[in-house]
Parts: C-alpha cells; structure tokens; sequence
C-alpha cells in the first residue's frame, strides 16, 4: 500500500507548477519525502526568496487531496539559504517557538532595506486582539488618501486578514510580469493575503513563510510612488512584527489601545517590542473611548477612562486621539465603508481625520532606524 499511496502523492506534487521551474518536484523544492501505511506524509519543503510563498498551501492542498492521505500532512518549510525550518502544520505542531523561527531572535536582526518608492512606512499594531486595530488602519489610510496624499495598505494581518471586506474588495489580484499589481478602493492601493486565498482556509504558517510573504508583499507589489504604506500588523508580538523590522526600514509604529487596563498592559508590551527592534512609537490612539449619544450630545464613558492618556505618558509619546463608541460603525465596517466616508461629520470620523493629521505631523520628523534584536 505505502508503495502505491507514495506514488501516488508523487503524483500530485508533479501537479503543483512552479511559475518558472516547472513543477516543484523538478525543481527540488521537495526533500525527505515519507509515506507510511497509515497515510502520514510528511516532507521538507525548501521555499527560496524567488519561490512564491502561497506553493506551500498548493503542496499541501495537493497532497492531502489524494485518496489514502490522511490529513493534515507534515510539512517543513525550510528556506535553502538558512539552517532554520518550521512546521506548516496544526497549531502546536513542530518544534520551536514561531518568533524564532528563522527570524533570527537571538544576537542583532539584519538591518531592513530601505524602500524610497513606498514613502513613509507606518504599522498600525496593537497588544491584543478585538481593540478596533484594522478600523484604525482602514481609517487612517482612507482619511490621508482623502487628504491628497499617495497611499497604500498592506495587510500584514496573515492569521484574520480583515482588510478585504473592511475595504469591500474581494477580486483576485492581476499580474504584470513579475509584478503584482495591486487592487484600489477609495484611493488606496491594497494588498493582502485575503485576496489570494479561499475565504474559509485557515492560515497555519511559522516563522519562515511568514517573512516570505511580508517580504514579497514589500517587494513584488507595483505599488508605485507612495507617500504613505500603512501597515495593518497583526495582535500582539511575534513574526510578523520582527520579519517587517527586519525587511525594510520602518518610520514608525501606532499603537491602539481600548481604555481597560488589561489592554493598555498588552499594549505596552507591544510598543516595547517596537522601540527594541528600532522603530519609533508616533504615539498611541485610544478606540472605544466612551460612548457620544448622536441625539444629545452627552459624552459617557462605558469602560474606565484615560488610559491612552496613560499609556501614552508612559512610552513618552503623544496621544493622536481618542475614537468614541459609534452605532452602526461595525455595520459599515462590514459593508466594506470606511466610516471617515460613510459617516464623514460623526464624532468617530472626525476624530479619526485628526488622527490622521497629527500622524503627519509626527512622522515628518522621524528619521527610520536600524532594526536590532537582542536576544
């Protein structure tokens, strides 16, 4: 049985294409291949920097397709140039912490790239999750669109990316040459991995591949001349936050917080990663900062006040604003209407504008740091 079931996984791999190299198996991508009677699979797959990152999810979608396979397949992602592989498999699975996973997290992180033709790079990162951090991203990049300047929004959400359908746009990215060229909403070039993958596939990737796709979204995107990438991060610290570090030269980093103090903690920790790998915090945005009834007026805090204030006073860097609760901004959020346009004089779009404009004016003084990383 093993000898017709690997056979037959051979066979699917022959299937996978690789853009120039045929298919992956002519070109080498696969090492260690292993069938067993029970129908584990597990292999090394070696994913080079010319190597499109989004092969590892047809590998495996090919290979746990074949009769007699028993998912999920095991799969180690290794990059040929590098010692370090990581597990593509179930949370948990592998050995390793997925920050350290060929991100190099002990001695000094290799300095970023610098990137002229995107303007000022500004990640938009929170401590937690469900604090409104992508409605801030959106919003920000919508609001200095609106305001005249160049601007594009990378989604470097990779486990929710949430961009799409808060932007409502859900086509399929084209390509020109080896290039691909973004897709636009409300004057924002855009780009995330929710264009590229089935709407219910879940995102089960470490270290390596996550770098990779950072790195080819920085790099093999048409984006133009840009005055503005906003960067939505992803919660807490991890990865992403470092293979962005260490792939360009970040002017700055937001961080959103809710007024809680378990947020704020959270927060904290996250806005000291950034100052550690040598990106600059612009300053701190409060959401969810009480609630302004739309009939009279009156302002009302619903969770304990002030504590972007403190956050804020805390890492030595201003507070951009405070965002009031809103009826019915999830709903536009959700419809893919930036609230800055959907609901453009209400309390939240005009704190969101001020926002915008106090980050210009923070971010025109900075000057980009070497990332460093010490373990």
């Amino acid at each position: 049985m093993t000898d017709t079931l690997h056979s037959r996984v051979l066979a699917a791999l022959r299937g996978v294409a690789h853009p120039a190299k045929g298919d992956v198996l002519t070109a080498g991508l696969v090492r260690d291949l292993a069938v067993t009677d029970a129908g584990e699979v597990s292999l090394t797959f070696l994913l080079g920097r010319e190597d499109p990152a989004t092969l590892v999810r047809q590998v495996r979608k090919a290979v746990e397709g074949v009769a007699g396979v028993e998912p999920p397949a095991r799969i180690q992602v290794t990059d040929p140039a590098g010692p370090a592989p990581a597990t593509h498999g179930p949370p948990g699975a592998g050995a390793g912490a997925g920050a350290a996973a060929g991100a190099g997290a002990a001695g000094t992180a290799p300095g970023g790239m610098e990137l002229p033709h995107l303007g000022r790079i500004i990640a938009v990162s929170s401590g937690k999750g469900g604090v409104g951090k992508s409605t801030v991203a959106v919003n920000l990049a919508v609001a200095l669109a609106e305001a005249g300047h160049r601007v594009g929004m990378m989604d470097a959400d990779i486990y929710g990316p949430n961009v799409p359908r808060m932007m409502g746009v859900f086509e399929r990215p084209m390509r020109d040459g080896n290039q691909i060229v973004p897709l636009e909403a409300y004057g924002v070039k855009l780009m995330s991995l929710g264009f590229l993958l089935e709407r219910d596939a879940p995102v089960i990737w470490r270290g390596p591949i996550i770098m990779k796709v950072i790195h080819q979204f920085l790099h093999d995107v048409a984006w133009g001349e840009l005055d503005y990438l906003v960067v939505d991060m992803p919660p807490g610290t991890g990865d992403a936050q470092l293979s962005l570090a260490q792939t360009t030269k970040v002017t700055a980093a937001i961080i959103v917080t809710t007024p809680q103090v378990v947020a704020i903690g959270d927060a904290l920790r996250g806005a000291k990663m950034f100052e550690k790998v040598g990106v600059p915090v612009a300053g701190v945005v409060e959401n969810m900062s009480g609630f302004t009834c739309p009939h009279c007026g009156q302002h009302s805090d619903i969770f304990l006040s002030g504590g972007g204030q403190r956050l804020s006073e805390e890492l030595g860097v201003p507070l951009l604003g405070k965002i009031p609760l809103q009826p019915g901004l999830p709903d536009d959020a959700d419809l893919g209407r930036p609230i800055v346009l959907a609901q453009p004089g209400s309390p939240a779009a005009t704190a969101l504008r001020d926002i915008a404009q106090r980050v210009v004016e923070e971010v025109a003084g900075l000057e980009t740091a070497l990332p460093t990383v010490t373990g």
